[in-house]
């Protein structure tokens, strides 16, 4: 007997290594979706309870609030994105200037 652990990954067949990667690969991507649902919920909560102490700061809520509109946008609604574009472009050249 040995302490080094034995390498099933070796031992498989190249489908059964395949199906393997895909399933670690898989869970990897529901952990990481789960976490980023977690964080967006911590952060909304924030954005609920926590009001603005500045003008830049309520332009971050609302940046972030037109970044989720403009995600449920189709992709042929180039009005709606411009708009969207422009104010961000205000929301910027107005925390320069002050």
């Amino acid at each position: 007997m040995t302490d080094q652990p034995v390498d099933l990954d070796k031992h498989r067949g190249m489908a059964a290594q395949k199906a393997t990667d895909l399933r670690r690969a898989l869970a990897e991507v529901e952990s990481n979706v789960r976490q980023l649902r977690e964080r967006e919920a911590d952060i909304e909560n924030r954005l609920m309870t926590e009001p603005a102490a500045s003008w830049p700061e309520a332009a971050a809520k609302a940046r972030y609030l037109l970044n989720l509109y403009a995600a449920s946008l189709p992709a042929e609604d180039t009005r709606h994105r411009a708009l969207v574009s422009a104010l961000f472009d205000d929301f910027a050249r107005l925390n320069e200037e002050s």
